[in-house]
């Protein structure tokens, strides 16, 4: 685990083998500090956990950082339904206001009009199917949307900016030059897909040969040199944690 100032570190879950071997509770957290690279790439297949998990990792952000949340949801889905009506969520056609408000902040601070550094945080639920469906659309504009996800990617964590994003695959297509590797967090849930290994997990394929995950396990690997077997916990207050996640998008 990483060390740093405790206020400043994100639960991500359970180390899985002392879950599993003796029912010990070791949590595995990143650093979200301005210093650290914090953009959060997560991926699983249908029935993986991800949504359960995106919406834990959420509240458990915003009680241990205050800042600015926007959230883009492209389906729809049931699990952040209660999120609805609240001023910074943003679902299916409109996510991409999402995206531009953000990515408006970021060239503001960059240019210096904007002098304030709390956290700004974009959370993009299904963003490749939202990316896809661009490209099938509008090719050019998808483009844009591309590059400006590339410049927050890039340029967020020196402006205290950062990208959270969910998907089932992280197909280059919708990571132009290479900006999928610009993650500092990569979870990845569920039964392991060797395709998905391959493109986010080359140089730690072997360390994970033979595993077999059920639903909400996985990996998680940090900074692209710390690889751990994560189980996501059980949220003891479902209504708790929807309050909080209302509240900071409202």
């Amino acid at each position: 685990m990483m060390n740093s100032d405790a206020s400043k570190l994100l639960t991500l879950g359970y180390d899985l083998d002392a879950w599993n071997g003796y029912e010990a509770k070791i949590s595995i957290t990143t650093d979200i500090s301005p210093a650290a690279n914090s953009h959060i790439l997560i991926c699983g297949m249908s029935g993986s956990g991800k949504s359960y998990f995106e919406n834990a990792l959420f509240a458990k952000l915003i009680i241990a950082e205050s800042g600015e949340y926007h959230f883009a949801e492209y389906k729809g889905d049931d699990s952040f339904a209660y999120l609805r009506g609240c001023s910074r969520y943003y679902a299916y056609k409109t996510t991409l206001q999402a995206l531009d408000v953000v990515y408006s902040r970021l060239n503001a601070r960059q240019s210096g009009e904007d002098e304030s550094n709390h956290p700004i945080t974009l959370i993009w639920e299904e963003y490749m199917a939202d990316v896809l469906s661009l490209v099938n659309e509008d090719k050019k504009a998808a483009a844009v949307v591309m590059n400006k996800v590339s410049e927050i990617l890039l340029l967020g964590r020196s402006l205290s900016v950062r990208l959270i994003t969910t998907m089932q695959r992280p197909d280059a297509v919708a990571f132009p030059s290479g900006s999928r590797l610009n993650y500092g967090v990569v979870i990845v849930l569920g039964a392991a897909i060797k395709s998905i290994y391959e493109m986010l997990l080359p140089d730690f394929m072997e360390q994970a040969k033979g595993r077999i995950f059920e639903k909400s396990e996985g990996v998680a690997l940090l900074q692209a040199s710390q690889l751990y077997f994560i189980k996501v916990g059980t949220v003891q207050n479902s209504e708790r944690m929807r309050q909080i996640c209302v509240k900071a998008l409202s």
